[in-house]
């Protein structure tokens, strides 16, 4: 016997009798929502019949993790809050490591996530179905905050309260719990209106600016690391502008891709993981590093050993000096560097004082550094996956957004893509499987609803394709103009080099996979295999096609050597 009978407890449009569903809709509609991804489920029928009554448009995804990518996606695409509905229980779960990604990315996104009835809570084991313990304590690592709705009344302020939280830096998932007798119940609340959500601001310290432009008015050798909270503070042209009065180089992260102009003469563009460039970044004698901790990758692994004064700009005040100690200012990436282009504009010595690498030109400097990297790729037999990243690059529109799986392609990306007019995402925020397609779909739906071009390019390996296959029909079925590319090597390629690089030999990372080509076209989706010298060619087509598509290509691509290992 089910907890919820749909033909006594729903509401009715008979009676036209509202619910908690009702205002839940009502809410996200007034603060500008248009689209909501996630899966039904029995706590949340409420919920989704009163979506019916609105205009969210619903895309349903076939696993709830590649839901919570969806609206990551769709975010990250747009600019907007992305929705994500969630059941209760293995539903709630099964989400929690697409919220890591976002949470740990900065994504902003409201989560609302069905209950079971308030009688059950607490009992720790009543037998209802789905029960957990503490539903939102699992939720705790993977977002801002989390709230549990005991009355319908407050649905309204609780979901006005997140879409604020979630929008304010650092930016973030947040959580709402809302019981299935909550969104089910009849109400008296009257419908919401209109609703307000802004984001709190988050400006720098008057005086940290001040002593950062000290700092720098007297560097001879200042450059710069974007990182991801540069672009989410959309804080680029305030960056491009420091840059050009500093004469400092500046490279960018993974997640700061596309932060600082590819090109542009100061451009150390982002091979963050070569040790020319971390020879450089040691030399200056002030670096500023904006919306970045300092992490893994950013550190050259750890290896980074700087010599000069850090700069460190960041809205999360637990990144600050996490990694190395320097002058932290606690503020969104934008808003602190307009605050730092401004007081650097009003003092002269920023356009007077020397900038010389030790008798180098700082533009001399960025295009030796270049060249050096250049050379080393060169000398290490890579020149397929050279010609297959830049066939890729050549093949995609300029504006064109992307999305990359961690695989070795992506890997390459974080370093030699060139994001033009379009943007570069990835999951190297948590670093988990199943990302790309996913989060693709989101974005696409989310660029059309807003009125922009919609083709975009998903790029994943045969292993993690796996994760997200079932996103075949989710594509199909909203008929979602997204290509994905599928890297087939035949495993995790990467692991096995890195077993294979350690150990001598890779275990466990052989994998038996499908015919990618006609699975794909099993779920309706056309599709088609390549020789890797081809892959320009097919994606040029597929973006020109309609709808949903499959590129496959066989082949195993290289990671360029790590060069933070003792030679």
């Amino acid at each position: 016997m089910i907890d919820f009978d749909p033909g006594t407890a729903a509401p009715t449009r008979e009676t036209g009798q509202r619910n908690g569903g009702d205002l839940v809709v009502e809410t996200l509609e007034a603060l500008g929502a248009k689209t909501v991804f996630g899966i039904p489920g029995q706590h949340a029928l409420g919920l989704f019949d009163a979506m019916g009554r609105g205009n969210l448009h619903f895309v349903s995804s076939r696993v709830e993790n590649n839901s919570a990518f969806a609206a990551d996606g769709y975010s990250r695409a747009t600019g907007e809050v992305g929705v994500l509905f969630l059941s209760t229980g293995p539903g709630a779960l099964t989400s929690l490591a697409g919220l890591q990604e976002a949470y740990a990315t900065g994504v902003p996104m409201v989560v609302v996530a069905s209950q079971i009835p308030l009688d059950g809570l607490g009992a720790r084991r009543k037998g209802m179905l789905h029960q957990l313990d503490d539903q939102k304590a699992s939720a705790a690592n993977v977002t801002k905050s989390q709230r549990l709705i005991q009355h319908a009344s407050g649905i309204p302020s609780a979901i006005q309260d997140a879409w604020t939280e979630a929008i304010s830096s650092p930016q973030g998932p947040v959580w709402i719990e809302i019981p299935q007798n909550v969104l089910l119940d009849p109400i008296v609340v009257p419908p919401v209106e209109d609703a307000l959500a802004e984001a709190f601001d988050n400006p720098p310290r008057v005086e940290l600016i001040r002593e950062a432009v000290k700092w720098l008015t007297t560097a001879e050798r200042p450059a710069i690391i974007a990182g991801g909270g540069t672009r989410r503070g959309r804080g680029e042209k305030a960056l491009l502008s420091i840059a050009e009065q500093l004469r400092a180089p500046v490279i960018c992260t993974p997640g700061g891709n596309g932060a600082f102009p590819w090109n542009h003469e100061l451009s150390l563009q982002s091979w963050i993981e070569d040790r020319y460039m971390t020879d450089v970044l040691e030399d200056a004698d002030v670096l500023i590093v904006i919306g970045s901790s300092l992490g893994e990758v950013t550190s050259n692994y750890f290896t980074f050993e700087p010599r000069g004064r850090i700069i460190q700009i960041d809205a999360e005040p637990r990144v600050l000096e996490s990694n190395r100690p320097g002058l932290g200012i606690r503020a969104d990436a934008g808003q602190a560097l307009a605050a730092l282009d401004q007081a650097l504009a009003e003092a002269d010595a920023a356009n007077t004082a020397v900038r010389s690498w030790h008798g180098t030109s700082p533009e001399e400097l960025v295009k030796e550094s270049l060249a050096k990297v250049k050379a080393r790729l060169e000398s290490q037999d890579l020149a397929k996956e050279l010609k297959f990243m830049s066939d890729i690059r050549e093949a995609v529109p300029d504006i064109m957004q992307t999305f990359w799986d961690m695989t070795i392609a992506a890997y390459w990306g974080w370093s030699c893509w060139d994001a033009r007019e379009g943007q570069f995402h990835s999951a190297q925020g948590a670093g988990g499987l199943g990302y790309g397609f996913p989060a693709a779909i989101g974005a696409a739906v989310g660029l059309e609803t807003v009125g922009k071009p919609s083709r975009v390019l998903a790029v994943s390996g045969d292993g993690s394709s796996m994760y997200s296959i079932a996103e075949l029909a989710t594509a199909k079925q909203h008929n979602v103009p997204v290509t994905w590319l599928i890297v087939d090597d035949g495993g995790y390629g990467i692991l096995r080099e890195y077993m294979v690089g350690a150990f001598g030999k890779a275990t466990a990372t052989e994998l038996a996979r499908p015919d990618f080509v006609k699975l794909a076209e099993s779920f309706g989706v056309p599709a088609r295999r390549v020789a890797p010298e081809e892959v320009g060619d097919a994606l040029k087509a597929s973006f020109a096609a309609d709808g949903p598509n499959v590129v496959v290509v066989e082949t195993l691509l290289k990671m360029f050597g790590p060069t933070h290992l003792d030679d």
